[in-house]
């Protein structure tokens, strides 16, 4: 990355306790830290302060020169984005960006993604392009190649480079029109075959729908176990939504993982001190659509201050009716509840359980809560959904 000028997020390596602190406070908190060799993020933290890095240390199995911890800085509220490429290690050709749903510091495979990108610049979409092209080739990469980049304050950083096919090569393939292996095969036999490369001939298009990839989680199969998001990877498949409206889209992805969006009832919002930049948008969309709202504390205290009318509901330890009996007495229709961190994931995770037991809708990002009232937005407004063969899709591609 150097040596082509592409910006990489501030790291390093550390194999004593020592060293991660001294790194950690040189970068500055807080930081991603994971193993050298890892495969779905296994073993990823996000690590707050020094407490923190010397508990992670002490626990790290198989530390050594050789196999160091990796310390990165922690991009702040940076958009995620991915981008699959073909390259026959002379030209490359990239059929689209996919803009993940939520912001950076959740593992790729756990979250939702638009494809094409819909709120990237023309600008930053062009700059991931060719920094995938100048990577591919100067790796000398021949056949699929998956890049995963975050953007904070409009600049373009390299998270990883795998030269390798993606879970995503599918879903890219779909929605673009592009049969991705078989043009990656094509390459890898080239020599046995003596055809020529077919990139060079491959042109971008102007794709009319949008697909939204969705996770799917096997958390009610295990109750007891908190499903908030981090950068270790928890979902066990994927499910695909297509629709030339994104909020559609979105729903469509939603119903495929068995997690429906409700059209009307009550949502609840009990939401962390740090994503409250975004609740006066997300309460105003779920009022506008019709929806009651019940909220927590601070949360409702926001609320209701910016003048969009909640009820208070009172947590598991203010007394009673809380928010358990509302659950349980089938009174509340969708849950937004996003931790904040070491203290509130624990304090709150009750929240979250309950959802997943009584199968309740529930989302831990505020970005998804965005996403789900766009959904059921776009649902309300045409009263059904949308439905098309791929080939129809495919033949408004320009």
């Amino acid at each position: 990355m150097d040596k082509l000028g592409i910006p990489m997020p501030e790291a390093g390596m550390a194999v004593t306790v020592d060293e991660a602190l001294e790194i950690a406070n040189r970068i500055g908190y807080p930081v991603m830290v994971r193993p050298s060799y890892v495969l779905g993020g296994r073993g990823m933290e996000v690590v707050h302060d020094d407490e923190m890095m010397r508990v992670y240390m002490s626990a790290a199995v198989g530390v050594t020169p050789d196999r160091p911890i990796l310390i990165d800085r922690f991009l702040h509220h940076a958009t995620e984005c991915e981008a699959d490429a073909i390259s026959d290690g002379e030209h490359c050709f990239v059929p689209a960006v996919m803009e993940h749903i939520e912001l950076a510091g959740v593992h790729s495979g756990d979250s939702a993604c638009i494809l094409p990108s819909m709120n990237l610049t023309e600008k930053q979409v062009a700059t991931i392009k060719d920094y995938t092209k100048k990577i591919a080739i100067e790796m000398n990469v021949r056949g699929l190649m998956n890049m995963q980049y975050a953007i904070e304050d409009d600049v373009v950083y390299v998270l990883e480079a795998n030269p390798r096919a993606s879970r995503t090569v599918p879903l890219v393939s779909k929605v673009c029109a592009i049969n991705m292996v078989k043009v990656a095969t094509e390459i890898m036999t080239s020599p046995i075959t003596g055809k020529p490369s077919p990139v060079p001939e491959l042109k971008d298009k102007v794709i009319t729908h949008y697909g939204v990839k969705e996770a799917v989680f096997p958390f009610n199969m295990f109750q007891e176990v908190d499903p908030v998001l981090g950068p270790e990877m928890r979902s066990t498949g994927e499910v695909l939504g297509l629709s030339s409206n994104f909020g559609e889209a979105y729903y469509k992805a939603q119903e495929a993982t068995k997690n429906i969006l409700p059209l009307e009832g009550t949502v609840l919002l009990s939401v962390c001190d740090r994503d409250k930049v975004d609740l006066i948008e997300v309460a105003k969309a779920f009022n506008e659509i019709g929806f009651k709202i019940l909220a927590t504390g601070g949360t409702y205290d926001m609320i209701v201050g910016a003048g969009i009318p909640a009820e208070k509901v009172k947590k598991l330890y203010e007394g009673r009716p809380n928010i358990t009996d509302l659950i349980a007495n089938n009174q509340i229709s969708l849950i937004i509840n996003t931790p904040a961190g070491k203290t509130s994931v624990h304090n709150d995770s009750y929240i979250r359980k309950e959802a997943i037991k009584h199968r309740i809708p529930y989302m831990t990002t505020m970005a998804a809560a965005k996403a789900s009232a766009e959904g059921i937005k776009a649902l309300k407004n045409n009263t059904h959904l949308g439905v098309k063969s791929l080939q129809e899709f495919h033949a408004n591609i320009k």
